[in-house]
Order: structure tokens, then sequence, then C-alpha cells
């Protein structure tokens, strides 16, 4: 009985151990996979901000007036090139091609996929320039928006009708308290 309570005990005791030892691996795994995951978003960013800087000469083009681009990097859980508000770089599923889209009400459209930076530079450009004239034919389109045009009517005219509606008012409020004075009697 001796040797079955030493051997339960054994076992009891050689599992916590392996168990223990097993979490730790695991936790140890699971810090080398982090690790990883880190590496590849910071590669990611650092292509996106290689991509960025070959993207410097294109904007230092578009006039100051043209606020339609808002060119940055966003560190996320994706990370992305934005160009405006419905364009972006992000990188391909292998994290080392370039993929430019644009969001569109339909969904999301796939402009140009690349390993190349000249590339997506080149779609790049070509997508600045048709929102650049895009911008220009809704400016030609819509000149009435720039400038509204506002009817100007005279002062004088509101204080008369103002003045008219108290006068109207006064005597109405005479009349009913007249009536009501000589419906008393």
């Amino acid at each position: 009985m001796s040797n079955a309570q030493n051997t339960g005990n054994e076992a009891r005791d050689m599992r916590p151990t392996r168990l223990r030892d097993a979490l730790r691996q695991a936790r140890i795994e699971a810090a080398d996979r982090t690790g990883v995951v880190v590496e590849l978003r910071d590669a990611e960013v650092a292509r996106l901000e290689i991509l960025n800087e070959a993207l410097d000469p294109l904007f230092a083009e578009v006039p100051e007036q043209v606020d339609l681009f808002d060119r940055g990097v966003s560190q996320g859980e994706t990370p992305r090139l934005w160009i405006d508000v419905v364009a972006h770089v992000v990188m391909g599923r292998d994290k080392r091609i370039y993929r430019f889209v644009q969001d569109t009400r339909f969904g999301r459209i796939v402009i140009a996929e690349s390993h190349d930076v000249p590339v997506i530079v080149d779609a790049v450009t070509g997508y600045v320039a048709r929102r650049m004239i895009e911008r220009e034919h809704a400016m030609v389109a819509t000149p009435a928006a720039a400038e509204p045009v506002v009817e100007k009517k005279p002062r004088g005219r509101g204080i008369g009708m103002f003045v008219l509606g108290f006068v109207l008012g006064a005597v109405a409020l005479f009349g009913l308290a007249l009536y009501a004075s000589l419906k008393n009697f």
C-alpha cells in the first residue's frame, strides 16, 4: 500500500511540473510569435515609408489650393499609406507587394499591384491627376456654389410690416375690450 501511495504521489507531483514546463514553453513560443508579428508590421511600415518618400516629388507639384489629398502612414493593425480619404496603399499578403486600392460605394477596387515602387508611384500619379481633373470639372459645373447669391430686401419694408401688425393687434385688443364691457351692461 505504501508503494501504491508513493506512485500516486509521484504522479501528482510530476503532472504539475510537466504542465508548468509546458505553460512556460507555450509562453516563450507566444512571445516569439508576437515578436515576429511586430517585426513584420515594422517591415510593412518601413516599406510604406519608402513609398511615401518616393511620392514626395509628386505631391510637391500639387498646387497648395488643392486640398483633396491627405497623405500619411497610419500604423494600425494593418499599416496603410493614405493618399486621400478613399485611396490608400497596403502591403499584400506576402508583405512584399504593394497594393494600391480605392474604396468605392460598390466595394474596394485594386488600382495597381506590384513589387516595384516606381510602378506604384506611376499609378498614384495617374490617380492624383484624375482626381485633380474631377475637381476642376466640379468647380466649373457649379460656379454659383463659390459665391451664393443673396437677395437683398429693403429694411424699411420689414419695419413697416411690424408697425402695421402692432397697430392691427392694438385695434383688435381695443375692440375686444369694448365688446366685453358692453356685454356686461
